[in-house]
């Protein structure tokens, strides 16, 4: 009978962790239920770079999530990244002179796109593009620029 019991422990202690593993994986992944109940419209942009961007990073405006990448693929003619973003539909105050950039979150954090609204009346709709981006800046290049610089000045 003890013996029984202790097997039910450990089964539960097992269970228990597996449920805990779970949703450590859907919280670190950036995953949420919420994200598909969320009633949202997708607008793009163009990047001469993404540098680290990835699919499912957030779309701020001032700090606040508004939405997040849904896809990055390459324009065939323009050869420019494009970005697919998902906006909340609460987010209807994005300008057609808005502009959006690829920050990174501290010095090694996750990138994200970060959208300055404009001055315009004119709102973006479905599937609209935001024509003013500013791309990645890429660690290694500055690093290589100051290098190149320091070398040059000896």
């Amino acid at each position: 009978m003890q013996s029984r019991n202790i097997e039910i422990s450990v089964g539960a202690f097992i269970l228990l962790g597996i449920v805990a593993i779970s949703f450590l994986v859907i919280q670190i992944s950036g995953l949420s239920f919420e994200d598909a109940r969320r009633d949202t419209y997708k607008l793009s942009a163009q990047f001469n770079t993404v540098a680290g961007l990835t699919p499912r990073a957030k779309v701020m405006v001032a700090g606040v999530s508004i939405g997040r990448v849904t896809a990055i693929h390459i324009d065939p003619i323009s050869v420019r990244a494009v970005v697919d973003m998902a906006i909340d539909k609460k987010a209807d105050y994005l300008t057609t002179d808005s502009i959006a950039s690829i920050k990174t979150a501290g010095v090694l954090g996750e990138q994200y796109v970060s959208i300055a609204v404009g001055g315009s009346e004119d709102i973006l709709k479905e599937g609209d593009t935001i024509k003013d981006t500013q791309s990645a800046m890429i660690l290694e290049d500055l690093i290589g620029k100051f290098v190149t610089n320091f070398s040059d000045k000896k």
